[in-house]
């Protein structure tokens, strides 16, 4: 059977209608397959990335846009046009991994410690401080080469705070916080992407990301709760963004203290 068999599915050799019928009715492969050509390449190019009522850029737009439409969309069951927030979460992290090595030194994390802070030190100390700088720079270098793995990893941390400090207030599970999750992540990437060019001019960037991140997260979450009291939102949001910044810290100052203690 060819790849541009009419009459049965490529996949599962079910019996099709003909190049009428768009997918099988047994497995939903998509009848007839086409070669990979350029031609295809273009086609998948605009209706999976560039298409304006679908697709990654459509995504994100509405995200930055309208957030809270967006998310109640998904909550909600309406996600045709849209991207899974895990499919936006890596490609704005590699967005933001790729401009960091073009415009920011090659970096995405700032070490936690300056390399001369042990100067003017007594030896003791100055060998603890050595030792602190060089556990920091290992554990930025580490985020740096795992940058999309260390935000997955963070996200069910972030998402149980934000489900603990919101409770029953819209009546959301654990994995629907997940998800709301994850859209929050993005749209602090996308404020990254935009703000990276400007590194070399604009000091503390990452602070003003995170600042920009939370200020987005409080007004995609008041336009999701839209109806609830907004101070309510507010407060919650700004408190559950409060722990989970303590918490990631707390982590990666523990991650520092192990390897202060091996080396």
């Amino acid at each position: 059977m060819g790849m541009h068999d009419n009459d049965h599915c490529i996949n599962c050799a079910h019996a099709v209608a003909g190049p009428e019928q768009k997918f099988c009715p047994r497995c939903g492969q998509p009848t007839p397959v086409h070669r990979i050509d350029w031609h295809f390449l273009a086609h998948e190019l605009e209706h999976s990335v560039l298409h304006m009522d679908r697709g990654i850029l459509y995504s994100i737009r509405e995200l930055m846009l309208r957030p809270g439409r967006l998310m109640r969309d998904y909550i909600d069951g309406r996600r045709g046009n849209h991207v899974k927030p895990l499919l936006l979460i890596m490609v704005t992290a590699a967005a933001v991994v790729l401009l960091s090595r073009l415009f920011a030194g090659g970096t995405v994390m700032d070490a936690d410690a300056p390399a001369g802070m042990a100067q003017g030190l007594e030896p003791g100390a100055a060998a603890l401080a050595a030792r602190y700088v060089a556990a920091s720079t290992a554990v930025a270098g580490w985020i740096d080469a795992h940058f999309a793995a260390f935000t997955l990893a963070l996200l069910p941390i972030e998402a149980w705070v934000l489900r603990l400090v919101f409770g029953r207030y819209g009546r959301l599970n654990y994995p629907e916080w997940l998800v709301l999750t994850a859209l929050l992540t993005v749209q602090v990437f996308v404020v990254w992407i935009v703000l990276i060019p400007f590194e070399r001019w604009v000091p503390h960037t990452q602070m003003w990301v995170g600042l920009a991140g939370v200020a987005y997260a409080v007004y995609s979450l008041l336009q999701f709760f839209e109806g609830r009291p907004a101070w309510s939102t507010i407060w919650r949001a700004l408190l559950g963004y409060g722990v989970f910044s303590v918490l990631s810290s707390v982590a990666v100052a523990m991650a520092i203290f192990v390897l202060m203690l091996v080396s």
